[in-house]
């Protein structure tokens, strides 16, 4: 009986240790991956191919990169290409690998008062401005709030110039917050806002808010992924990372993303063989 018992300790001891042991990795990733509900479905698949447990730090684009590049993450998963180009340029890794991409969409009130409905992203914008309509910005860095600015600047009177906040009008504000964050004040101010679709399809509090600009081609969104620099940082699980961007490329990761649907409609399109 003893003999059991003592059977028993070491296996639960051996499980303990086993689990405390267990190769993990940190990922720099925006808030529309983890609130869009993406990272829930995919990461124990790789969990159950890897045995890799990866612990998530969801923050805008802006925010992730720099986090890459003190070196406090192994792998960066991101959404503002010119930005990811110019870290691996700059030698904080040795390449960027697309891996999916969506679409982001102009919400608002359903009553829709700058009259913006359609599928040009400038004149919509521009009505809101000349219409003083309440307009919630990401304001934060992120890869949406890098495309939000594009398309701003797209907006303006003179092709390329930049549109200062104050001619935006008079319901423009920044809430410098996520995506979740900034859908739940437009939908308790009635408010129009940018949004990443993935996120958008897996919010609940919509109030009185619609899709009203979709289908332009320059409210395409991208996703890239990047194992940090082992060279900069020999200290990071560079293999682990590189396990994951293996897989997430793969045929299997690839798969996965596109299983990933809310209310029978697909999220994310995977483009990593494009």
């Amino acid at each position: 009986m003893k003999s059991i018992k003592f059977l028993a300790l070491a296996l639960v001891l051996s499980a303990g240790a086993f689990s405390a042991n267990a190769e993990t990795i940190t990922m720099a990733s925006t808030t529309s991956t983890e609130q869009s509900g993406l990272f829930s479905h995919l990461l124990p698949a790789f969990k159950q191919a890897s045995n890799i447990d990866i612990k998530v730090v969801a923050v805008g684009t802006g925010q992730a990169i720099d986090m890459a590049r003190r070196g406090d993450a192994d792998v960066l998963f991101v959404h503002d290409t010119a930005a990811e180009e110019k870290f691996v340029a700059e030698g904080f890794a040795a390449r960027r690998f697309p891996v999916m991409y969506n679409d982001f969409v102009l919400v608002g009130p359903k009553n829709d008062p700058a009259a913006v409905k359609g599928k040009d992203i400038a004149a919509a914008l521009k009505k809101v401005a000349t219409s003083n309509a309440a307009f919630v910005s990401r304001g934060d860095k992120s890869g949406t709030d890098a495309a939000e600015r594009r398309l701003w600047t797209q907006a303006g009177a003179d092709a390329g110039q930049q549109v200062p906040n104050d001619k935006k009008g008079a319901g423009y504000r920044e809430c410098g917050c996520g995506m979740g964050p900034a859908l739940n004040i437009a939908a308790s101010s009635n408010a129009y806002v940018l949004a990443d679709r993935g996120t958008w399809l897996s919010f609940k509090n919509r109030a009185d808010l619609a899709v009203l600009v979709e289908g332009d081609k320059r409210l395409f969104n991208q996703y890239g992924v990047m194992v940090v620099s082992p060279a900069k940082f020999p200290q990071l699980n560079s293999a682990g990372a590189q396990k994951f961007v293996d897989w997430v490329i793969s045929p299997a990761g690839q798969s996965t993303i596109a299983s990933y649907k809310i209310g029978g409609e697909q999220l994310f399109f995977p483009n990593a063989g494009q």
